[in-house]
């Protein structure tokens, strides 16, 4: 028995859950491990981005997404090496097990997809493929050292998990903004579900200016609308003078959260020298971003979020709760 769940892992052998390309998913817990009745998958934004583009119609993705799970024993996108994160009921705890969780209490994991051993037993014949959130009736298998919160009572199970599923990105930039008294910050796909926590966040933490760029007039006038920028605009996130112009003057802190890869060298084009840049996007190049900072002379620190800071889950639902604005672009997000 492992922690870290390496007791798990069919092939190749030695390498840790995540880097393993197939689990077993078997819903028999160890005596540390807890398992989950699974409800709803939350499919991270590239990987479902991804889905949708190489398979065209929903119902292709919904059979991508059971054979994945099938011949995996875990949800892994193989193009974008993402998962997600799940919604559902505690059913076994083994007597071992330090989560602290009991049979019954209804969980979010904040451990992502591709580590988590998983089958599906419904064919997925709810879901459409037309969304990120995807009802589902099976089992998953949490690790003494996984993560899960329990679901709040003061808010719709969907919105919950849209928030839990994003919920290291407005931690981690309100420790950065922190250390940038009075400091500038640009989010990059601030209209999103990270983005928008981002904003809130940094806001929070004191930025003295807030830029969100966004793709689409559309996304502009909801961020405007849910006042939680100083300057919305308009650009393709890809296209690095095209950011660099849209935002203007540098600024202290740059936060990357969009779906489509290619958005590294504006996020460094747009923050100033001794700035910092942080990526939550699953789809960044971080060979790009190394490379394109040393070829452009940038003196910027670069992060990569990895999706957990202490205390994570309960700052972003507080930040939902508090915060209309927030609430009510991740409720019109839900609705579209």
């Amino acid at each position: 028995m492992s922690a870290y769940g390496l007791h798990r892992v069919i092939e190749p052998a030695g390498v840790l859950p995540q880097q393993a390309w197939r689990l077993d998913a078997d819903p028999v817990p160890a005596a540390d491990e807890v398992v989950v009745a699974v409800e709803r998958l939350n499919l991270d934004a590239a990987s479902f981005r991804q889905l949708r583009e190489q398979h065209g119609s929903g119902a292709a993705v919904r059979q991508a997404v059971l054979d994945i799970v099938a011949e995996r024993g875990k949800m892994q996108n193989p193009v974008t090496g993402s998962g997600g994160m799940l919604l559902g009921t505690v059913l076994e705890v083994g007597p071992e097990s330090p989560l602290g969780l009991k049979a019954g209490d209804r969980i979010a994991t904040l451990v992502s997809l591709t580590l988590t051993p998983l089958k599906i037993n419904d064919g997925l014949q709810d879901w459409d493929g037309e969304d990120e959130q995807v009802p589902c009736r099976g089992t998953a298998v949490l690790f003494g050292r996984s993560i899960a919160a329990v679901l709040p009572d003061d808010m719709p199970n969907e919105l919950a998990l849209s928030v839990l599923d994003v919920c290291g990105a407005p931690a981690l930039t309100d420790r950065v903004v922190r250390k940038h008294p009075g400091g500038s910050v640009l989010v990059l796909g601030g209209g999103g579900k990270s983005g928008s926590l981002s904003l809130a966040a940094a806001r929070q933490a004191g930025a003295s200016r807030l830029v969100a760029l966004v793709p689409t007039e559309r996304e502009a006038a909801q961020v405007r609308e849910a006042g939680l920028a100083d300057e919305v605009v308009i650009a393709d996130a890809r296209n690095p003078v095209a950011v660099a112009e849209a935002v203007g003057k540098q600024v202290d802190v740059t936060v990357v959260c969009v779906d489509v890869p290619g958005c590294e060298h504006g996020a460094i084009l747009a923050t100033a020298d001794g700035g910092t840049v942080i990526f939550f996007s699953m789809a960044t190049s971080f060979s790009a971003a190394a490379l394109g900072a040393e070829g452009l002379a940038a003196d910027v620190e670069m992060l990569v979020g990895n999706g957990y800071v202490p205390g994570h889950a309960q700052f972003a639902l507080d930040l939902v709760r508090t915060r209309a604005g927030v609430r009510a672009l991740f409720e019109q997000r839900q609705t579209a």
